[in-house]
């Protein structure tokens, strides 16, 4: 008997717990519909307006910003589009025009460089190496003197028109930049037929490539082809500082060239019977120990662009994507108010 009762009681007690738990599900279920009538407005002044308009005026003002939102990312995404055209225009534009970089080397000796002499009728006279920028005074001037230079003589054919022989006295420059090493050269004109007399003279990088050159004269061709010449006059003594520039081509090869600064000191004759020859001095320094060299460099570098590119594509993915999840969050905010609207119009109905 007392088994009996004791389950008795325990079904009572069973369906005093599954009735409470029906009792708050139920009431849950009503929270949750007054909910969802208190968030739509009713219509025609109905009561309780004031406490049902609060919620809706929060998820309006939620509409407006996420609006507001997609429009700001809409004009970020505008101007990542912008910079990226931008950024491609001044990119082809710097590979079209590259800077001029120049840099500077300095040395202690240099290559020595060949001073090609086209005299004429003119004979040279002496030529020395001095130091220290000091050149002795001419004790016999129009007189053969001491040759002291390493000089070599050629005859090629004009490379501009291949029908004339030119002569040529090549002579070695100075190295010793340390030391302000010069050569010292005098030349003698017996007679000229010309109003004015000079004589030309060309530079070329190497003295050292001429001599052990198997084709000198073809080497002489390609030296008048390439470099630039200039004139002394006689009477007159020219003094020629020498700078070199290389310049790197875009193919990679480099060209040598001398600039020269040039200065002239009138030659006062004292000889007691000057006579109607014509004497010629003429001194080669360089001006400095350093040589310039000339390259064009691309200022426009593609890993800066690749990098530049790549984080304006991610903040436009990430815009995209935001503007993706703002759209979804307010059609989902649509459809809900939508729902509710039709659940509290059917309870009202």
């Amino acid at each position: 008997m007392l088994r009996r009762e004791g389950s008795a009681s325990y079904q009572e007690l069973n369906e005093d717990v599954e009735r409470g738990t029906e009792n708050s599900a139920s009431v849950e279920a009503r929270k949750e519909e007054e909910e969802d009538i208190g968030s739509i407005i009713l219509p025609d002044g109905e009561s309780g307006t004031s406490s049902l308009s609060v919620p809706f005026s929060k998820s309006c003002l939620k509409n407006v910003f996420a609006v507001i939102l997609l429009f700001i990312y809409l004009l970020l995404m505008a101007v990542a589009v912008f910079l990226v055209y931008q950024t491609s225009v001044d990119f082809r534009e710097k590979l079209k025009h590259p800077v001029m970089s120049v840099s500077y080397k300095e040395v202690s000796l240099y290559d020595a460089p060949g001073i090609a002499f086209y005299p004429g009728k003119a004979q040279l006279l002496s030529c020395k190496h001095h130091y220290y920028d000091q050149i002795p005074p001419l004790v016999n001037p129009g007189q053969p003197g001491e040759i002291e230079c390493t000089t070599q003589k050629i005859n090629y054919a004009d490379p501009f028109t291949n029908q004339t022989m030119k002569y040529a006295l090549i002579v070695q420059g100075p190295r010793d930049v340390r030391k302000r090493e010069l050569v010292f050269l005098q030349f003698h004109l017996n007679e000229t037929d010309q109003d004015f007399s000079a004589i030309d003279y060309l530079l070329f990088s190497s003295f050292q490539e001429f001599l052990s050159s198997p084709e000198k004269a073809n080497f002489m061709k390609d030296c008048e082809s390439s470099y630039s010449s200039w004139k002394f006059s006689g009477g007159f003594r020219t003094w020629v500082k020498m700078s070199l520039v290389k310049t790197k081509e875009e193919d990679g090869s480099e060209t040598i060239e001398f600039k020269q600064e040039t200065s002239v000191v009138n030659y006062i004759d004292q000889r007691p019977k000057p006579g109607s020859d014509q004497l010629f001095f003429v001194v080669f320094e360089w001006k400095d120990p350093l040589i310039q060299t000339v390259q064009d460099i691309v200022t426009a570098n593609p890993w800066n662009m690749i990098a530049l590119l790549c984080g304006i594509f991610l903040a436009l993915f990430k815009a995209a994507d935001f503007a993706k999840l703002s759209v979804k969050w307010m059609i989902k905010i649509r459809k809900r108010h939508l729902k509710r609207q039709s659940q509290a119009m059917n309870r009202i109905t």
